[in-house]
C-alpha cells in the first residue's frame, strides 16, 4: 500500500482546531484528510502538548537518538578543551626546557 504524503503543519492545526471546535469528529477529519484516525487522534494528543512545533516535528521533544548525540557532542567539547590546555602546558614546558620554539609567537 503506498503512503500519502504527509501533510503541512498548518493543515494538521487546522484539522486539530476543527475537531476541537466540534466541527467534525475524528474519524471524518481522517476520511477527508485520507489519514488514520490514529494519525489524527495523535496530532490532537500532541498539539496541546508542544503546539504547532510539536505537530511540524511529528513528536514531543527530542528523539533519544538526539539525546544521545548531544551528550556525545558534549563529552568531545570538553576532551577537546582539556587537549587543548594540555598542549599548552607541554609547549610552556618544552619552551623552559629548550628555549622559544620558531612557531610561538
Amino acid at each position: 500500500m503506498v503512503r500519502p504524503p504527509a501533510l503541512p503543519p498548518e493543515e494538521k492545526v487546522r484539522i486539530v482546531l476543527s475537531i476541537l471546535a466540534g466541527e467534525m469528529t475524528v474519524a471524518e477529519a481522517a476520511r477527508r484528510a485520507k489519514v488514520s484516525e490514529q494519525s489524527v487522534g495523535n496530532w490532537k494528543r500532541q498539539f496541546p502538548e508542544s503546539g504547532r512545533a510539536g505537530l511540524a516535528a511529528g513528536k514531543s521533544g527530542p528523539s533519544s537518538r538526539e539525546q544521545q548525540l548531544e551528550a556525545q557532542v558534549a563529552d568531545l567539547t570538553q576532551a577537546l578543551g582539556e587537549a587543548a590546555v594540555e598542549l599548552r602546558v607541554w609547549k610552556k614546558s618544552a619552551e623552559g626546557r629548550l628555549g622559544p620554539s620558531r612557531t610561538s609567537r
